[in-house]
Formats: C-alpha cells, sequence, structure tokens
C-alpha cells in the first residue's frame, strides 16, 4: 500500500491535518517549505549571471539566508545575482521578516476569508503577541508600520544614492537596503559594499535606526508610543522597559568598547576621521545586534573587538522581532537571576514587579538550547573544514544561529557540508530552538497522580 501524500488528501482534508499542528509546528513546516519554494525560485533560469558558478548548495543555502532573514552570502549578491535574482531575494527577505504566516493571514484579510482563533493563536505566538483576540487589528497594523518605515527609509537613502547612481539605480539601491534594513536579513547589492559609506552620517545612521526598529519588535514600539501619545492609560509594560534598556546599554556599551579598541586599528576605524569614527562603532555595535551589514572590514577587527561581536551576536535582538539570538529580554533575567543568587534575594524583581519562576526556567532553558546548537554545529564546522580558523568558523557559527549574516570572509572558503550544517543552523536560529524542540516532541508525559518525593542534596556550582 503506497503511503498518504498530502496532495493526495481534499483541501477539507489539508485543512483538518493543517488544523491539528500546534503553532511550533506550523512555525517549523511553514519556514521549512519557504525555504523550498524559495530554493525553487533562485534555481530558475534568469536569476544569477553568466560568470556566477553557484551550485544547487549553494542556492538553497542563500535562500534559506533570506527567508530567515540571515544575509550569510557565498557570492557578492549585486555580482552573483541578476536583478530578477536580487528582487527575489529581497521578497525572500520581506517574507522571511514580516513572517510567513503573517503574510499568509493578511491575504486572507484581502480575500474576505475568515481567520477562526486557532488560527489566531498560530498568529500570536509567531510574533509573540499578548493577546490572540485582537491579533488581526495588530497584523494590519504591523503590516502598515512596516511599510512606512521602509519608505522612510528609503526616501532618506535616496538622498544619497539617487545623485550617486542616478534616479532608477539610485532609488532601487535606496529600496533594496531599506528594506534590507529593517528585516535585519543584512543584504547588500552596493558596489563596493558598505564600507566606502563608514562615516557617511546619512547612510550609516539610517541603516542603524531601521535595525534597531526590526530589532526591537513591533509590540515594544506600539506600547512605547502609546504610552508617550496617552500617558497613564496606556503604561509602559516591564517588557517593554526591560527590553528598551537591554537594548540602550548593549548598543551604549558595544559603542564604547569598539571605539576604545579599534581607535587605533589601521585595518577598521585608525583612518577614519574622530566623527567617522564614532559614527562607525556605533553602525558595528548596531549591526551584531542581527543586522548583518558591516562598514568596516571584519576580519581586520582586533580579537578583543571580535569576542564583544560575538557575545553581541549571542544576545541578538528583541523577542517578536526581526532578529535572532536568544533575545534581550533572556539575557537581563539571566543576569538579574544572577545577581539576586550572588546578593542572597529570592524571587527576580523588576521595576517593581515579580518575574515569574516559570519565565526564569525558560530563559535558562532557550540559553542552554542554543549554546548547545552552537557548539554541537561549530563542532561539526571544524570536522568538516579543518583547513580554516577557530575564530573564523565560531564566529560563523554564531552568526548564523543568531541569524545575523556578519562574516569574517568565511561563507565563500566553506565546502557544501559546511553550507549545509550552516542553512539548517539558520533555519533553527530562525524559528527558535525552543520552538523546534516543542514542534517535534510528539510525546507528552503524563503524571497520573504521582508524585515523587523531593531530593534535594544535589550540588550545583
Amino acid at each position: 500500500m503506497r503511503g498518504l501524500r498530502l496532495s493526495d488528501l481534499s483541501g477539507r482534508s489539508r485543512r483538518r491535518l493543517l488544523a491539528r499542528l500546534s503553532p511550533p509546528q506550523l512555525i517549523a513546516l511553514v519556514y521549512f517549505v519557504g525555504i523550498g519554494l524559495g530554493t525553487a525560485l533562485l534555481l530558475l533560469p534568469g536569476m544569477t549571471t553568466a560568470g556566477a558558478a553557484l551550485n544547487t548548495v549553494d542556492l538553497l543555502f542563500t535562500a534559506t539566508s533570506a527567508i530567515c532573514i540571515t544575509g550569510l552570502v557565498v557570492a557578492d549578491t549585486g555580482e552573483a545575482f541578476t536583478r530578477l535574482g536580487q528582487w527575489s531575494i529581497l521578497l525572500l527577505a520581506q517574507i522571511g521578516g514580516l513572517g510567513i504566516l503573517t503574510f499568509g493571514t493578511l491575504f486572507a484579510l484581502m480575500t474576505g476569508r475568515r481567520v477562526n482563533f486557532r488560527e489566531r493563536q498560530h498568529l500570536a505566538q509567531q510574533i509573540n503577541a499578548l493577546d490572540a483576540g485582537g491579533v488581526l487589528a495588530l497584523i494590519r497594523t504591523i503590516f502598515l508600520y512596516t511599510l512606512v518605515a521602509q519608505a522612510t527609509g528609503t526616501v532618506l537613502l535616496a538622498f544619497r544614492f539617487v545623485p550617486q547612481f542616478g534616479w532608477g539605480e539610485g532609488l532601487y539601491q535606496a529600496f533594496f537596503h531599506a528594506v534590507s534594513a529593517y528585516n535585519n536579513a543584512g543584504f547588500v547589492v552596493l558596489p563596493g559594499g558598505m564600507v566606502p559609506y563608514a562615516q557617511d552620517p546619512l547612510v550609516s545612521l539610517t541603516i542603524s535606526v531601521l535595525i534597531i526598529l526590526g530589532g526591537l519588535g513591533f509590540l515594544v514600539q506600539l506600547n512605547a508610543l502609546l504610552h508617550l501619545t496617552r500617558g497613564r492609560r496606556h503604561r509602559l509594560l516591564v517588557y517593554s522597559k526591560l527590553t528598551l534598556l537591554t537594548t540602550g546599554f548593549l548598543l551604549l556599551m558595544g559603542t564604547v568598547l569598539i571605539l576604545a579598541l579599534e581607535w587605533n586599528n589601521s585595518r577598521t576605524l585608525g583612518t577614519l576621521s574622530p566623527s567617522g569614527k564614532l559614527i562607525a562603532a556605533f553602525f558595528q555595535s548596531v549591526t551584531p545586534r542581527s543586522g548583518g551589514f558591516a562598514t568596516v572590514d571584519i576580519s581586520g577587527l582586533t580579537s578583543a573587538t571580535l569576542f564583544l561581536m560575538i557575545a553581541l551576536m549571542f544576545i541578538g535582538a528583541n523577542s517578536g522581532s526581526t532578529g535572532g539570538g536568544i533575545k534581550t529580554s533572556t539575557f537581563a533575567i539571566l543576569v538579574g537571576s544572577a545577581w539576586n543568587m550572588v546578593s542572597g534575594r529570592g524571587e527576580l524583581i523588576a521595576f517593581r514587579r515579580r518575574i515569574e519562576s516559570e519565565n526564569v526556567v525558560r530563559a535558562g532553558t532557550v540559553t542552554t538550547l542554543y549554546a548547545l546548537l552552537v557548539a554541537a554545529a561549530f563542532f561539526a564546522l571544524l570536522a568538516t573544514n579543518p583547513k580554516l580558523g577557530f575564530t573564523d568558523l565560531l564566529f560563523e557559527t554564531v552568526s548564523a544561529a543568531a541569524t545575523v549574516g556578519l562574516s569574517m570572509n568565511t561563507t565563500p572558503r566553506i565546502n557544501d557540508p559546511g553550507l549545509v550544517i550552516l542553512t539548517v543552523l539558520m533555519y533553527l536560529g530562525r524559528i527558535g530552538p525552543v520552538t523546534f524542540v516543542v514542534a517535534f516532541n510528539l510525546r507528552r508525559q503524563q503524571r497520573h497522580g504521582i508524585d515523587y518525593p523531593v531530593e534535594r542534596d544535589i550540588l550545583v556550582g
């Protein structure tokens, strides 16, 4: 008897089958299917230039990097892909940034189809919404907000690129990089990359702001905006305070340390003016938070700066954003829990609110899974690419897991098995290791009313 395939099912049966999927399973499935469709799209004729020697693994890697909004590339995007191929990559990045489920809902709204409550739950988990009931109105607002942010970024960048490239090419460059930056995708099609704009405040600061907005997450921005405009009627949530404070601290700390570490480095900031050094240091502090752009040669950074950027990449952006990493709220909870233990306090308190122990456990679980994922992938890369450097591969591994896209010019030198490892890593980094584990944890253990005795004599630390 032949196996049952999804194509053998009727439309109603398919809907019932999909309805049985939990939100983590559906998220994992749609991104997996999206990667497959993106790869098929890039395999079509006319996507790559005549001189680009890209095989199927290269295009699979590129499609995954785009839809998982990472930005790692095996070849220069502006040279290896035709204009049609570049538009395709940008489309995949836009879909991956907003979320495939979000796009599906928007299409359903435009066609008039009703969205049931289970589908609303799927959407709420996709964007980390606090309430599934008002998620549809929230999705509409997110879509409009995204368009406004990207359009504003396009206009600002056009002031620099139109005089440089002309109207047609200038508007294209402005639009491409505004969309890429807001989605934290990190794809660049500028001739010579972003390095020529290291001291350009218009380009560097516009890209930086777009990365920060995309990495903050819409819910935090909405909460902050309502609080500023309506005051006490919309209080600033503890989550918003926590993420804004942590984000500001990391940006400031990163800027100061990079400025100090790279001030006299002739390969990075050493040749820039004092104001140019400040702009470039700020940009390099922003981009590890999942941006993926670079206005200096990453391979020229000092070892201390590389370590700092690896740490910033691992922390990543905020929950419910276009960024990856363990997330700033997770980092803040871990630091707060450690401080509580050192100071002898019991419960974790933030802004006069008690943080539930479940959130502390979840923060520890997320960090542990991310660390194990990075360690396993790093070991596999070392084994399959023994000729590449330790630091190069570690930087590449964390960049892929956190969906950042920064590289020490290592990606083009990685062999096909290594690219497959990074492809899987980008996929798991985008959907999140916890989502992946929950999605495929098909067995649910039942306690059946049995209470086991507590064991207290376990030494930890």
